[in-house]
């Protein structure tokens, strides 16, 4: 029995923190492995050190804490960038010492929109650092004066080691830090090649606490993965401020930031661009680039009012209902509209409608590369299908087409009321249109008198909305 005994400081010793750590989850391990055994991340297991928190003596402040109402809020004032667009995603301009990642797939644009970004804020006599690790000084050169970005305040490194980047720092003192791009810059304090998860970590750790003791705002670039995530270990997006995302289709000139977290504002703002042959262009009111001109009415298409984090935006839907070929099964093909949900929809409307879809193929497309997913669209898609199964255009009860359906579709048939439906209703009537077919909600009275030129049609069913926007559909 002896031999089987073992003691608690054998047990402690037994327990202690294995040497390899996991950054994404904190999974523990005895020995370096590629892949992470909990999370399945790559790269992400690397040596911690051995000393537990325990081990850690007590210090004396270098500063006192103070009471919160003590602290000059005046020191965190914004400043604007220039560009109004990227000012209403970070709430109203760059906060001093704030750290911010941009990520965006490769070819969107992030590269022009901080060259903007930079050249504006350094046109107001303010100093400016754009450091660049994967173009050459003359290949920035070259595309700042195709867009104009020529500023005497504006500085330009290329560098990838951290240290020689924090003395150009010191040396220039910059209000701003451009960082193009986190991945190729290391440091020989850490392991690892560049971009690996240990450099990309502490090479944003050092830029995190340079920023905060200068006051220097910085923007960092980062790269995406294959699956659309930012490339990195998660703790680089817990270090910084503020983590926006560059989206677009590169075969549209349409881009999108978009804030994903934002410590100084609302992290549900974007930011709308067009990319042209000059660089980046704002987009103040992009509601036409989601709509296209008609000269005639025609069938298969509906307008719906999106919600882009606040902002209304106008999109349109467009649906092509064909006889399917016999021997094959019918297709259901979504271009920028979910693919199941409008498979869903075609289901409804056949089931709830009586409107003969089963046999035939359906195409579903938004208009100007709009990717929609919000469900307040569903009523525009269901109208669309609809319009082109019969035939029959959304005209509505004025006649002229100038009709927008906002509300979310249930299995049942009925219409489901969707947040922000004032704002979208105001949007509409602001652009021209007289007729909003939208779900039946309480205080309807009191919206529709707020609304004034347009004609709030509430209907509470899909068969009900179709009786309204397309009369009295017939049955193909």
């Amino acid at each position: 029995m002896s031999d089987l005994r073992v003691s608690v400081p054998a047990m402690a010793r037994a327990s202690k923190t294995l040497p390899y750590r996991c950054s994404e989850c904190g999974w523990t391990t005895s020995k370096w492995v590629g892949r992470c055994g909990e999370c399945q991340a790559w790269g992400s297991v690397s040596e911690q050190g051995s000393r537990g928190v325990r081990d850690v003596p007590a210090q004396t402040p270098e500063t006192r804490a103070v009471p919160i109402a003590t602290v000059a809020a005046e020191l965190a004032e914004r400043d604007l960038t220039g560009v109004s667009e990227l000012d209403r995603v970070l709430g109203g301009g760059l906060v001093p010492g704030a750290v911010i990642l941009l990520a965006g797939e490769p070819g969107v644009g992030k590269s022009t929109l901080l060259l903007e970004v930079a050249a504006r804020w350094a046109s107001s006599k303010r100093r400016t650092l754009y450091v660049t690790g994967e173009e050459s000084p003359a290949q920035v050169r070259l595309r700042a004066g195709r867009t104009g970005g020529l500023a005497d305040e504006l500085f330009l490194a290329a560098e990838t080691d951290l240290g020689t980047i924090l003395g150009h720092v010191e040396e220039l003192a910059p209000g701003l830090l451009v960082l193009d791009s986190i991945q190729t810059v290391t440091t020989t304090e850490a392991d690892g090649a560049a971009g690996g998860v240990t450099q990309v970590r502490e090479t944003t750790g050092a830029l995190v606490r340079v920023a905060k003791r200068t006051g220097m705002a910085v923007i960092i670039v980062g790269h995406v993965t294959k699956e659309g995530t930012i490339a990195g270990p998660r703790t680089m997006e817990h270090l910084v401020d503020v983590v926006l995302t560059f989206e677009g289709d590169r075969h549209s000139g349409f881009r999108m930031v978009r804030a994903t977290k934002n410590r100084f504002g609302p992290a549900d703002e974007v930011g709308c661009f067009e990319m042209t042959e000059e660089g980046i262009v704002e987009v103040p009111d992009p509601s036409g680039l989601f709509t296209s001109e008609h000269t005639e009415t025609v069938s298969g298409t509906c307008l719906t009012v999106t919600m882009e984090g606040r902002r209304p935006l106008l999109a349109e839907i467009q649906a092509l209902v064909v006889p399917a070929p016999p021997p094959q099964n019918p297709r259901r093909v979504s271009q920028g509209f979910e693919n199941a949900r409008s498979t869903m929809l075609t289901a409804v409307l056949q089931r709830r409608t009586g409107i003969r879809l089963a046999d035939r193929d359906i195409y579903v497309s938004t208009v100007g590369g709009a990717r929609i997913a919000d469900p307040s669209a569903d009523l525009a898609c269901a109208l669309a299908i609809a319009s082109a199964a019969t035939d029959r255009p959304v005209l509505g009860a004025g006649g002229d087409g100038r009709v927008v359906a906002i509300g979310e579709v249930g299995l049942a048939g009925e219409l489901r009321r969707v947040p922000g439906l004032d704002r979208r209703i105001t949007e509409a009537a602001r652009l021209g249109f007289d007729t909003a077919i939208v779900p039946a909600e309480r205080g309807a009275e009191a919206r529709r008198r707020s609304v004034r030129g347009i004609r709030v049609i509430e209907c509470t069913t899909l068969p009900h909305a179709l009786a309204e926007a397309l009369g009295s559909p017939r049955v193909a």
